[in-house]
């Protein structure tokens, strides 16, 4: 059973402003760098781990990645380290940016 939910951009909009979801981009640090979602934090190791071991796990988490696919993966670890509301963000920043 997965531990995560996959949602659309609308979807994850209203869950960024209703519900103050943290945000992670999981692309390369230098598409990162060109552009990514308001408030999103990079993903690199330290992060991920300090997250895993200490951040909030009734906190929403969306996760993003470049087509929607690798932000699964890490979303679904989260859910296994016990994080309550996880969400991949469906077709990634691609879909996010045609949605502008």
């Amino acid at each position: 059973m997965k531990k995560f939910k996959t949602i659309s951009v609308t979807d994850s909009k209203q869950l960024i402003a209703e519900q103050q979801a943290m945000i992670l981009d999981c692309r390369d640090l230098k598409d990162y760098r060109v552009g990514h979602i308001e408030n999103a934090m990079h993903v690199h190791e330290q992060l991920r781990d300090s997250l895993l071991k200490k951040g909030d796990k009734q906190r929403p988490l969306l996760i993003y990645c470049y087509y929607g696919h690798a932000s699964e993966h890490l979303a679904e670890m989260f859910g296994d380290f016990g994080f309550q509301q996880v969400y991949s963000l469906a077709g990634g920043y691609a879909d996010w940016k045609q949605q502008l």
